[in-house]
């Protein structure tokens, strides 16, 4: 059984940094990720990232943020920098493990300005 385990999120000021993590267990994951999902807005893409690391990025994200994966820990991370308000959501670990979609719990994101 697959199991997703997220840590990072929390409050930060407009042009501050977080680090997001997602621990993954019980399968190998072709594509791992994150997407996210701001009030009253649809689920959106952040970044992806395969096994052989090559990365999806949200233009709306690019060149502030980085997606990272390490395949012996299973662990994907999210590196956000220069956040702004907008940048504010509710962020879900992504994986693609056998063909199907796994979703975490999902991690508060909050940017103030």
């Amino acid at each position: 059984q697959v199991q997703l385990v997220e840590s990072g999120g929390g409050l930060v000021q407009a042009g501050g940094s977080l680090r997001l993590s997602c621990a993954a267990s019980g399968s190998i994951f072709s594509v791992m990720g994150w997407y996210r999902q701001a009030p009253g807005k649809e689920r959106e893409l952040v970044a992806l990232i395969s096994s052989g690391g090559r990365t999806n990025l949200s233009d709306s994200v690019k060149g502030r943020f980085t997606i990272s994966r390490d395949n012996a820990k299973n662990t994907v991370y999210l590196q956000m920098n220069s956040l702004k308000p907008e940048d504010t959501a509710v962020y879900y670990c992504y994986v693609l493990a056998v063909l199907r979609n796994y979703w975490g719990q999902g991690t508060q994101v909050t940017v103030s300005s």
